[in-house]
């Protein structure tokens, strides 16, 4: 008898969102920021094994250090035939550091991913701020500065010129604040499709989530299960759990899933497309299962809606600048760009 991870769920099996452009995404992805915790072959033989069973949308940036591994393993997948590219949704991200020079960093992953053109590239930070790998949460880099709109849309036009290019066929954001995403559609010639950010029960963001859904924008959901192997950096007293979450828990025992299917179901149901990140086969198994099967009930919805303790697990301190009072003058909570 076949055990869940020699099954096979089936590609077609895996809903997809229509993006403002006409583009259509797989809700589910595989993310492969492995954190400190995984070797870049790891999170290779990850994509492997995940596309073998049916992921057909894989998330990657330039600063997870993978991309050259990934790369192999999509071209032996390629080249043995198991899927084309056209059946393939790759994402990847301009770093930091390489905010003046996108073209050339997306032409570097493009290299490394050993593709012809990325589906999305998406600026990872709104800030040219850089840490060194691995910086523990109290690191400070003293050249870090605030938004600043005008170098965000040098940016912004460097990215429009690799969909001119045909380097990529569409261009989001991610860790967007609402008070950032007005300037950049007042600015846009191509607007954004995406916007990449935490989302989970316990950190809904219910406030952009509505803001971008409005616009046309789709949601992509990073940490959709509380991130339980996020770096030591990205970890307080006050992080909650959803996977130990009672209604979490209650929902997950009702369909018969583990608790991080139900949170990746509920990402789905709720509009979002979700990427969790995995290097286990029967995870990764489970969290396509999740997006198939049986739906969370509207009632469960609701239950899920109420427990938001608007818990931010990844709070990006390493991104501040002198004179910011804490992590929260990055999200700019009071609905102003913090300075």
């Amino acid at each position: 008898m076949e055990s869940d991870t020699e099954k096979n769920i089936g590609a077609e099996s895996v809903p997809k969102v229509t993006l403002s452009n006409g583009a259509k995404i797989p809700v589910l992805g595989l993310g492969t920021f492995g954190s400190d915790n995984y070797n870049a072959n790891q999170i290779a033989e990850a994509v492997d094994f995940a596309i073998r069973k049916g992921y057909r949308h894989i998330d990657c940036a330039s600063v997870y250090m993978n991309e050259p591994e990934i790369g192999n393993a999509i071209s032996g997948l390629l080249n043995e035939g198991v899927v084309k590219r056209e059946e393939l949704w790759v994402t990847s991200k301009v770093w930091n550091d390489a905010h003046d020079e996108v073209v050339e960093s997306c032409k570097k992953s493009l290299n490394d991913l050993k593709l012809d053109y990325l589906d999305l590239y998406l600026v990872h930070w709104p800030f040219p701020n850089y840490h060194a790998p691995g910086c523990d949460g109290d690191a400070r880099n003293p050249d870090s500065r605030p938004y600043n709109h005008e170098k965000y849309m040098e940016t912004w036009r460097q990215m429009e010129k690799l969909v001119e290019m045909g380097l990529v066929k569409s261009i989001g954001t991610s860790n967007m604040t609402i008070p950032k995403m007005e300037l950049l559609l007042r600015d846009a010639k191509i607007k954004p499709v995406v916007n990449e950010m935490e989302l989970h029960p316990h950190f809904q963001q219910s406030e952009l989530f509505n803001y971008l859904a409005e616009r046309n924008i789709q949601p992509i959901g990073y940490s959709p299960i509380g991130s339980p192997k996020r770096p030591e950096r990205d970890r307080t007293k006050e992080d909650t759990v959803d996977i130990e979450d009672p209604v979490i828990v209650k929902v997950a025992e009702r369909l018969n899933l583990h608790p991080a299917e139900v949170c990746i179901k509920w990402g789905v149901q709720r509009g979002e497309v979700v990427i969790p990140f995995s290097v286990s086969p029967a995870k990764i198994v489970n969290n396509l299962k999740a997006v198939t099967g049986e739906s969370i009930t509207n009632e469960e919805m609701k239950q899920i809606a109420g427990i938001d303790k608007n818990c931010r697990l990844i709070k990006g301190q390493v991104f501040l600048w002198e004179g910011a009072k804490g992590w929260e003058a990055l999200w700019d909570l009071d609905g102003k760009i913090s300075n």
